[in-house]
């Protein structure tokens, strides 16, 4: 095996154990008003933090509310995922628009078949004419692995 990709799977690896080791504590951060922007919002808008510690421009993303956390399916390949299994967990959450009302966040990744059962019935009827084209895609995809789940508690 390539020591890049022997690497990768080191990395991969340590991540789920990571994520099934953490608690799956509610988060108390989100405060009222925020849980309101996150209601009325269409997408969060996440900055994932980079090697030089400064934040990624914020990307477009759906998203659910569960648990008191926002979280988010996207795929393994995703800087956003790379950064988290490089152990750059930090992020800010905005909603409604990039620079929109925000939190900061640490993200993890989280191996639950029923959070995905939960954000495809929150996406099929959020997301509706979305969903008809990228449902199948979400799911191919949390069965095969090639999406992932990431939660974002706030800080």
């Amino acid at each position: 095996m390539p020591e890049a990709t022997a690497r990768r799977v080191i990395l991969v690896a340590a991540a789920v154990l990571l994520a099934l080791a953490v608690p799956r504590a509610r988060a108390a951060g989100l405060s009222a008003e925020m849980k309101a922007h996150l209601a009325e919002s269409e997408y969060v808008y996440v900055s994932s933090q980079r090697k030089d510690g400064t934040f990624s421009p914020p990307a477009e993303i759906w998203f659910f509310v569960h648990d008191g956390a926002v979280w988010v399916g996207t795929k393994r390949s995703s800087w956003r995922v790379r950064r988290i299994l490089a152990g750059r967990p930090a992020a800010k959450v905005h909603t409604y628009m990039p620079s929109g009302p925000s939190f900061e966040a640490t993200a993890s990744l989280v191996a639950d078949k029923e959070v995905w059962k939960r954000m495809f019935a929150a996406y099929e009827k959020k997301y509706a004419a979305g969903w008809k084209t990228h449902g199948k895609i979400f799911a191919e995809g949390a069965a095969d692995g090639s999406y992932v789940l990431v939660r974002y508690i706030p800080k």
